[in-house]
């Protein structure tokens, strides 16, 4: 799977994503950290990639605009480190892979995840 994390989480999770054999970038680490949110989802679609992200606003852009890609994951507990982040990633990844490469988004809080397919209507 290809990610582009957002600002909030930990860059590191971004490289142990890589170790995990996916190819996974942070705002961060291409120079993007301060970028509007509509430039970070035109990036995600242009290069095929899953937004991770603490921010709601992204799941707002998408119904706007009734968009069918990219998919967006928001995780809504802050302050994880690295790793728990990228244990999540995957786990999401597991569960949800196939509807990630289709168009979805998913909300992830208090260890239960929901499901919507885009375009939001």
């Amino acid at each position: 799977m290809r990610w582009l994390l957002d600002q909030g989480l930990a860059r590191s999770a971004a490289e142990m994503l890589r170790q995990a054999g996916h190819d996974a970038l942070h705002v961060g680490e291409i120079g993007r950290a301060d970028a509007a949110d509509a430039a970070i989802l035109k990036l995600a679609a242009d290069e095929q990639r899953v937004v991770v992200t603490l921010d709601a606003d992204f799941h707002a852009l998408l119904a706007m605009t009734a968009a069918t890609q990219p998919s967006v994951i928001r995780i809504r507990e802050e302050g994880l480190k690295g790793r728990e982040a990228a244990q999540l990633i995957l786990a999401i990844h597991a569960q949800f892979a196939d509807s990630l490469l289709k168009g979805c988004v998913v909300t992830v809080a208090r260890g239960s995840a929901r499901l919507r397919f885009l375009p939001m209507k």
